[in-house]
């Protein structure tokens, strides 16, 4: 080996831990210095494929889209249920004010047929007048539009309210044909034929609109609209044969004698209990009596007389001190034997406790009641707490 060989060989040995450490101290470097991969290089950001931003903004866009489409389409949906149902309040409220107003035209004909002493000219003219009334109720229901689910139902109620003015015009035509009938009983037959077409009115409007009109708000699920109810015949009692046979004989009876009623008249006291406990009342007795929140008094009354009474009036008076407490009651109608009662309410927060007074309690005569003995009884009472 020459003298230049070994210098080759020990160069080559020499040389190599320096490359080593400086290859080592290169990487120790790009590491602290947080650089990428190998050599030293930085590592760039990673970055999605090519295509892929424009389709992430796009279904952003779309999510947006649809957003607003449901909330546009919930809007709107909300606008026409709000829409719909003001159509149906609206429709409801118009025929609630028809309907008023021909339950106050059945109110003045009961108190038409109850009035004492009237004559059959002035209940005719009084009938004419609420049978056109009536009418002008009709024409009110036929110029109103209806929701389109209830047309059907609409007609029913008019049919009601038509109804009602044939039972009026039909109740005037029988007064008329049957006042100089020497039959009672048919003449009351006739009348009852008539009262009973008004009975029909309540029936139709109750069943044929009331209850379909409610099954069709809710299957439209339209809540806070409420169905009018309209009773006009309230005292049923009117479309009896019986009853008719004893209004014709009182109103052609006093007719008959000029006004001045005809037969036995009167009407008696019965019995008075204090409620909710039930508790009959003794005269020329102490009766402690329980004044709970809801106490009243029930009065029962019997006609005594063989006659048909109209608008007997009872009265209730409790003699404390120092505001004595007075309430009246009417009994609309009252046939021969016949037992009614009426009821005083409202006094568990007006009367006095541990206090003993007087409770006079009495049925107003009638024209033509001669025996007044029946008509009153005084009451000893205490009221207590319990």
């Amino acid at each position: 080996m020459t003298e230049r060989s070994s210098d080759i060989e020990f160069d080559f040995f020499d040389e190599s831990p320096t490359e080593e450490a400086s290859g080592s101290g290169s990487r120790f470097r790009s590491v602290r210095r947080g650089g990428g991969g190998e050599g030293g290089s930085p590592r760039r950001p990673v970055r999605p494929p090519a295509g892929l931003t424009p389709l992430l903004r796009l279904a952003g866009l779309v999510a947006i889209a649809i957003v607003v489409v449901v909330g546009l389409t919930a809007w709107v949906q909300g606008c026409r249920s709000d829409a719909k149902r003001d159509t149906y309040r609206e429709y409801m409220d118009s025929l609630r004010a028809i309907a008023s107003d021909s339950e106050q035209v059945g109110e003045e004909l009961n108190t038409a047929l109850t009035t004492p002493g009237i004559q059959l000219p002035e209940l005719r003219q009084k009938l004419a007048n609420l049978a056109q009334q009536q009418e002008q109720d009709v024409v009110r229901a036929q110029e109103l539009t209806p929701p389109g689910r209830l047309r059907v139902e609409h007609r029913q109620a008019v049919e009601a309210l038509q109804f009602r003015v044939a039972g009026l015009q039909r109740l005037i035509d029988a007064f008329e044909q049957t006042e100089n009938s020497p039959n009672a009983g048919e003449a009351g037959a006739l009348l009852a034929e008539q009262m009973r077409r008004l009975v029909a009115s309540d029936v139709i409007w109750e069943d044929q609109f009331v209850a379909p009109a409610v099954v069709v708000l809710r299957q439209e699920g339209i809540g806070g609209v409420e169905v009018p109810t309209s009773m006009f015949l309230a005292n049923v009692d009117l479309a009896s044969q019986r009853v008719m046979t004893l209004q014709w004989e009182r109103l052609n009876g006093s007719a008959a004698a000029g006004g001045a009623p005809t037969g036995l008249h009167g009407n008696a006291l019965v019995s008075v209990r204090a409620l909710p406990g039930n508790q009959t009342l003794e005269r020329d007795a102490d009766n402690t009596v329980t004044a709970s929140a809801d106490l009243a008094f029930e009065a029962t009354v019997e006609n005594s007389g063989d006659s048909q009474e109209v608008r007997v009036r009872v009265t209730l008076e409790l003699d404390q001190s120092p505001r004595p407490i007075q309430r009246e009651q009417v009994i609309d109608l009252i046939n021969p034997g016949e037992r009614k009662t009426v009821v005083f309410r409202d006094l568990g927060q007006i009367v006095q406790f541990q206090q003993q007074m007087e409770m006079r309690v009495e049925v107003a005569p009638v024209p033509g009641e001669t025996n007044l003995a029946n008509n009153a009884a005084t009451y000893r009472v205490t009221f207590s707490l319990s």
